[in-house]
This record gives C-alpha cells, sequence and structure tokens, in this order.
C-alpha cells in the first residue's frame, strides 16, 4: 500500500513538473526594453517564446505584432505610441498578456477596426489587463481570439470624433469564452459591442459618456452583470440573443432605455436597478419567455414599454417606483403578472393589507381605456380634463369587467423587495472617479 501510494505521488509529481516546464520554458527570461525607437519591435522578433518583456518608463514606438507567447509589461510606466495607421499592437499568438501600458495611436480605419490591442481569429488565452488605451479609435478589438481576458483597464476612445464616428471600447466577434471585467470605458460609439459572439461575461465594467453602455447582437448565453451605465444613450441593448443572464447592473440617467430587450428571448433579467431614465425604464419589442424578477424601476417617464408581441414573459418581485406611466402596453389579452401569489410592488397603488400576509388585497391594473385611447390618438389629451373622461375612469374603477385587456397584477406587493446594496456602489464609483486618476 505504502509503495502504491509513493509511485502515486511521484507520477503526480511528473505531471506538474511536465505542467511547469510547458508553462514556463527552460529559456524564458525577463529582458529590459529601452525606451528607443525600434527597440521594441527588435525585443519582440529576438525574445523566446515565454520570455517577460520589461519596458523602461518612457515613450516606446509602434505598431509591433506579437507573434509569439510573451508577457509585453509596461510596468504603469511606459507608453506605447502607434503611427496613426493600423493598430497598435497586434496579437498573433497563444498566451501573449500585455499589461501596465499607456497605449494610444491607432489608425481610423473602421473596416479593419484599428484598435490599440487587437487579437487576431484564433488567439487562444491572451490576456490584456491594467492598461491606458487612451485615444485610439478601438480600444480592445477581440476578433475571433478564444477564451482572452480583458480586465481592470481605462479606455477612453476619441473625443475629437463625432459620436459614431468613434470605435468600440471592445469590439467581440465570434470570441467564446471571453471575460471583460473591471474595465472603465468612455467616449466611444458603443462601450462593448459583441457581434455574433456566444458563452462571454461582462462584469463589473462602469460606462460612461457613450451612444451604449453594452450593445448584444446576435449572441447567446451570455453573462452580463454587476456593471454600471451612468448617463449613456442606452444602458444595455439586447437584440436577436438567446438565453442570456442580466444580473445585477445599475443603470442610473441614462438618457433613452435603461434596459432593451428587442427579439431577445429565454433571458434572465434579475435584480437590477434602473433609476432617473429619460424615456423607458425597461423597453422590450418582440422579447419572449423572459423571466424579469427582482428589479427596481425607478423614476422613469415610464417604467416599463411592453409591446410587439411580446409572450410568455415573467413579471415577479419587481419594484415600480415613482415612474410617471408605470407600464405602456396597448393589447386586447389579460397579461398576469403574479406567480406562485406573488406579484410586484406598485409605488402608485393605494390598497390594503389586511391578513398581514404583505399581498394586497386589490389587483392592481396600470393601465385603463383612456390610457389606450391616449396612446393611439394623442391628440384625445384635450379632453383629459373633460367631466366625460373623469367619468369613464371612475365607471372603469367600479366595474372591473369594463376595463380593456392588458397588464393585470392580481397578488400585487403592499412593500418593495428588499433594494440591493448597489446604490451606495454607485456613489463610491464616481467618488473614486472623481477623485482619482483618469
Amino acid at each position: 500500500m505504502r509503495r502504491s501510494r509513493k509511485a502515486g505521488f511521484v507520477r503526480q509529481l511528473a505531471v506538474w513538473m511536465v505542467g511547469a516546464l510547458w508553462l514556463h520554458p527552460a529559456h524564458s527570461a525577463e529582458l529590459q526594453v529601452p525606451a528607443e525607437p525600434g527597440a521594441l519591435a527588435h525585443a519582440i522578433m529576438t525574445a523566446q517564446a515565454g520570455d517577460h518583456l520589461r519596458l523602461a518608463p518612457g515613450t516606446h514606438s509602434g505598431p509591433v505584432v506579437i507573434d509569439r507567447s510573451l508577457v509585453l509589461d509596461g510596468g504603469g510606466q511606459a507608453v506605447l505610441v502607434g503611427s496613426g495607421e493600423g493598430s497598435v499592437v497586434t496579437i498573433a499568438a497563444d498566451t501573449v498578456t500585455v499589461t501596465g501600458l499607456t497605449i494610444r495611436g491607432s489608425g481610423l480605419s473602421h473596416e479593419f477596426n484599428d484598435a490599440a490591442v487587437r487579437l487576431l481569429k484564433g488567439v487562444r488565452g491572451a490576456v490584456v489587463r491594467d492598461n491606458r488605451l487612451l485615444d485610439n479609435l478601438v480600444g480592445v478589438d477581440v476578433h475571433g481570439a478564444i477564451d482572452t481576458r480583458v480586465f481592470g483597464n481605462l479606455i477612453e476612445g476619441r473625443q475629437d470624433l463625432r459620436v459614431n464616428e468613434r470605435g468600440n471600447g471592445i469590439y467581440v466577434w465570434n470570441a467564446p469564452g471571453l471575460i471583460a471585467e473591471g474595465n472603465t470605458i468612455r467616449y466611444g460609439r458603443d462601450g462593448i459591442f459583441v457581434n455574433t459572439s456566444s458563452d462571454d461575461t461582462f462584469r463589473a465594467n462602469r460606462f460612461e459618456k457613450l451612444r451604449f453602455a453594452i450593445h448584444y447582437m446576435h449572441g447567446n448565453d451570455g453573462v452580463i452583470e454587476g456593471n454600471v451605465s451612468i448617463g449613456n444613450d442606452i444602458g444595455y441593448a439586447l437584440m436577436f440573443s438567446d438565453r442570456l443572464t442580466i444580473r445585477g447592473n445599475e443603470s442610473v440617467g441614462d438618457r433613452q432605455h435603461g434596459l432593451m430587450l428587442n427579439y431577445a428571448n429565454l433571458s434572465v433579467v434579475e435584480d437590477n436597478l434602473v433609476r432617473e431614465g429619460g424615456e423607458k425604464c425597461l423597453f422590450m419589442y418582440n422579447a419572449n419567455k423572459n423571466q424579469v424578477r427582482g428589479n427596481r424601476f425607478e423614476r422613469c417617464p415610464i417604467g416599463i414599454h411592453f409591446t410587439a408581441g411580446s409572450a410568455d414573459n415573467l413579471f415577479v418581485g419587481n419594484a415600480f417606483l415613482g415612474n410617471r406611466t408605470q407600464v405602456k402596453y396597448v393589447g386586447t389579452r389579460d397579461l398576469d403578472w403574479s406567480a406562485g401569489g406573488r406579484g410586484n410592488y406598485w409605488s402608485d397603488h393605494a390598497a390594503f393589507d389586511t391578513n398581514g400576509d404583505g399581498i394586497a388585497e386589490t389587483a392592481y391594473r396600470p393601465n385603463d381605456l383612456m390610457d389606450q385611447i391616449l396612446w393611439t390618438q394623442p391628440s384625445a389629451k384635450l379632453l383629459l380634463g373633460s367631466p366625460a373622461v373623469q367619468l369613464l375612469r371612475w365607471t372603469q374603477s367600479q366595474f372591473p369587467a369594463l376595463m380593456p385587456g392588458g397588464i393585470i397584477d392580481r397578488a400585487p406587493l403592499m412593500h418593495p423587495p428588499a433594494a440591493q446594496a448597489r446604490d451606495a456602489g454607485v456613489d463610491r464609483q464616481m467618488t473614486h472617479e472623481n477623485g482619482g486618476a483618469s
């Protein structure tokens, strides 16, 4: 028995040693790269796979192509400047790390997605972390790379261009296994733009001064969680995608929609906070079989705009707080927004709870017949103060059978669900961003 255990230990040790040699080849070295013209390109050309290139403080010239497994380390003090054409750093090999650099000076070609860092198709295991990617067209272009990690970067686009002329902070095409985490992205077109990619994760990123914070197109099985969008046109635009998980995100003061689901199906939208949006907290257009639960929609002109045949969606445990119109829905069918004897909280629902179970005694309908008339015939607003309109609304309140089809919550909550500890998180992040280096 002892001999068997000893033999097993020896085998495990041998496997570990072989793995260590593969990860850290015997010829790997740490090389110092001076801040001189052409020095970095020469260092990359002469380096061996596994080498660690430490760039001296100062300005280094690009563009460069990394065609072997290397670590490019700026130590937080090196600046890499491109020629104004093409991408500044192109990663063309597996297991490359780019870290601690300020990178600027890409070209302006949208056809080729000129970027601070571009990863080529098929590259595996690249890491882009703790960099400052400033004044480039695209921050990071993950173009067909696999299992990429992009985290802790500050990405600021070209402020001298109009928004639609700028590139995206992170451009994603066919990049399964990508994780983008803890990045701050400003002044681009979209913060993260996904075009035909699956199984990606976008976590704890911060987005400001953009068109869309996250723009998801034709991507499935993605995870979007813990992100913060402040003052963009749209926070999270999720389109033509299935089986997404949208959890614990914030949208604060986004000018149009905080969340938009357009042909997004079979997804989970939970524990998000949308507040003070310019138009709609949540816009759902032909989005089906989604679970919308535990979210807070606060102080938007419209809490949820629900339209274009969206069907079989679950709405439960959400809080609608102080929206001018809680729900906008024009339809002939009754849609029950409660499940298992539990619905949602509505700040404008005056109701009683005689048995103390936390569920209101009366159902809640956010819209009546007059709402539908006003949405389809805006000129009817002239009649809002007339006795006929007041009589119609009173009659419907006394005789619910006269109500049109629409949203009904048969088990509205008496109190909003406990708020996630996110408000303070936004304030802390804003204080850090305003007081720290940008």
